[in-house]
């Protein structure tokens, strides 16, 4: 065996994807990071507290309406804040905020009802206003409700 073989003496850790992988270029910490939500569902971050005070009634609003806590044991290998004490330990709690997860579907129907009830309350007003508006001296026309923005225009 006259021609010398060459062996490779890298560890094989070295030789991982991970140690491969492109650099992720820096970005400022976000304070209120959270898992991936799983396929289906969406996250949000409650008031669990204001000034050190509970907020009990904004946390049970929002469990009534169908959200969910988030536990630190449904994602073991996520890294990130988790209420050491009290009744929510063990929830992913940032600075008085905890997290909560919400089927999709769910979210859809809750952001309907909001819509559609903001939108009884401009046509009540609407309505209050043409009523106001029946003497024939002081008439106001029906609001217009949309937005122009136009750039620029004839040099004067």
């Amino acid at each position: 065996m006259t021609e010398q073989t060459k062996i490779d003496r890298a560890p094989r850790a070295n030789k991982t994807r991970e140690k491969q992988a492109v650099r992720k270029p820096w970005a400022p910490p976000s304070v209120l990071d959270a898992p991936p939500a799983p396929d289906g569902y969406t996250h949000r971050w409650i008031r669990a507290e204001t000034r050190g005070f509970d907020d009990q009634k904004n946390v049970s609003s929002k469990l009534r309406e169908g959200w969910e806590l988030v536990r630190k044991d449904e994602y073991p290998d996520f890294e990130g804040p988790v209420v050491e004490s009290g009744k929510y330990s063990g929830v992913f709690g940032q600075g008085g905020l905890i997290l909560a997860r919400m089927p999709l579907e769910t979210v859809a129907e809750r952001t309907e009802h909001f819509r559609r009830r903001s939108q009884d309350q401009i046509d009540a007003v609407d309505h209050d206003m043409m009523r106001e508006n029946s003497h024939s001296t002081m008439t106001i026309n029906k609001p217009d409700r949309q937005s122009r923005v136009t750039f620029g225009g004839p040099k004067k």
